[in-house]
């Protein structure tokens, strides 16, 4: 059941990355090493999982998302072929990593926004962050369904 504390975990990680890039104040290239280093900190993901199976479709670099569900949460693993790429899941997986499904696929993300994300990236590089966003939440989406109690009668 999706309780209103877990979008309230999701907001208070937002707020977190928007008070960590406001230190930086609008200094470009700051906010890109800060970013690139955030990719950094990314736990090594197993060659096994760099496949076609798990590659984020839609994106120019590669990324490979993997997700767990262990005790009603959803956990994801990623990495990507590009520093600033490798950087910007590793933000989502800060904000979505460890939620309940259901508050993933309702998660209204806004700390993009706030601290000019699509600005300093450009537009081919958001156009990537948007289908990383999808896939993460129609991840959570399918999970919840593999997880919903059957309406028939069989």
């Amino acid at each position: 059941m999706y309780m209103a504390q877990d979008s309230k975990a999701i907001d208070q990680q937002q707020d977190a990355i928007i008070a960590a890039f406001a230190t930086l104040g609008n200094d470009r290239l700051a906010m890109l090493d800060y970013l690139i280093d955030i990719g950094t900190a990314l736990p090594t993901m197993a060659s096994c999982y760099k496949t076609e199976n798990h590659l984020v479709q839609g994106c120019m670099s590669k990324v490979w998302l993997v997700d767990r569900e262990s005790e009603g949460l959803l956990f994801f693993q990623a990495d990507s072929n590009t520093a600033i790429t490798k950087g910007l899941i590793a933000l989502l997986l800060q904000v979505l990593s460890g939620q309940p499904g259901q508050a993933i696929a309702a998660a209204e993300l806004y700390f993009m926004e706030a601290i000019g994300m699509h600005a300093l990236i450009g537009f081919q590089r958001s156009s990537g962050l948007a289908h990383m966003i999808k896939t993460i939440k129609l991840k959570a989406v399918a999970r919840l369904a593999q997880t919903a109690p059957c309406c028939h009668t069989c």
